[in-house]
């Protein structure tokens, strides 16, 4: 699913009320691809004040309720997902968010049913979160997996760099991020979720 856009949209709504003026595409560039306490100490600094203790719990509330109305898989995600693990292919989700964020967002859009519990992995699982590779190896390796047997699919430039550090081959989603942006940060660049199953079974037929 793509939360990305109602992530930020919340977010620059919240920061416009406390009085950092912010557009949906200013945080989408300034906070994309961040933990939340990162995005919290960023925008601290940005405002140059605190913001209200509650703050950070206000904004997961109001984003969960706008997930409720909004959140929607991207097109091709189950089918997709579902014809790899016909043909036997191990996929998990590795989030940089929380993982009561993940299952939420899994059971909001209706693909809880492919992956199972033990599949779902979260940046507050390892000491660093995006762009640095500690949560793609924790997956690989709670998988059973060695890294350079693996792929990942990213739409951000973060979690792009996170992919490459891993060791792992990487494609970008072509979504809501200029693909341009993808193919600089390294990534093999796809425009639908419908182009994967050819492209990774392809992989796994290298070798």
């Amino acid at each position: 699913m793509d939360s990305e856009p109602i992530s930020n949209g919340v977010l620059a709504e919240m920061l416009t009320e406390q009085g950092l003026a912010t557009t949906l595409a200013q945080a989408k560039a300034t906070y994309q691809g961040m933990l939340l306490e990162e995005v919290l100490t960023t925008a601290q600094s940005m405002l140059g004040r605190a913001l209200p203790p509650d703050w950070l719990d206000d904004y997961q509330r109001r984003r969960a309720a706008v997930f409720d109305e909004r959140l929607r898989p991207i097109p091709a995600a189950g089918e997709t997902v579902r014809a790899l693990l016909e043909e036997g292919v191990a996929i998990c989700v590795a989030s940089q968010g929380r993982l009561e964020k993940t299952n939420r967002s899994l059971s909001l859009t209706g693909l809880d049913g492919l992956f199972e519990e033990a599949w779902r992995f979260s940046a507050e699982q390892v000491p660093r979160g995006k762009p640095h590779p500690d949560l793609f190896l924790f997956a690989a390796q709670s998988m059973g997996f060695e890294p350079a047997r693996c792929l990942v699919v990213e739409d951000t430039p973060s979690g792009v760099a996170a992919g490459l550090s891993a060791g792992m081959r990487v494609f970008g989603y072509a979504g809501e991020t200029d693909r341009d942006v993808l193919e600089r940060a390294g990534a093999q660049v796809i425009s639908s979720l419908s182009e994967l199953p050819p492209l990774i079974l392809g992989v796994r037929g290298e070798g």
